[in-house]
């Protein structure tokens, strides 16, 4: 059965590197726009009196942040397809 060129790339070892190594370019980027998004909120002069902490008494709750999930995520992704990139030959 041919499944065509495209997929015969895919499972070369030097087409996997290159599709490893674009979803790693990729998540780095997100990864920095997210984390230069999340800082960017609490830069301002507000940050530094308190300004967030109009939520709750004891200040904003952070873990249902959905940036710092996401951050999370894609820090995790960063490092597994790190890995992977590295064990490819």
């Amino acid at each position: 059965m041919e499944w065509g060129p495209v997929y015969n790339a895919f499972l070369e070892r030097d087409g996997m590197k290159t599709f490893l190594m674009v979803l790693f370019f990729l998540d780095s980027l997100a990864l920095i726009g997210l984390v230069l998004w999340h800082m960017s909120e609490h830069a301002a002069l507000g940050g530094g009196f308190g300004g967030g902490m109009s939520t709750t008494v004891f200040g904003r709750d952070t873990s249902k942040d959905p940036r710092k999930i996401a951050i999370g995520v894609l820090g995790a992704l960063f490092f597994l397809l790190g890995l992977a990139v590295a064990m490819v030959p």
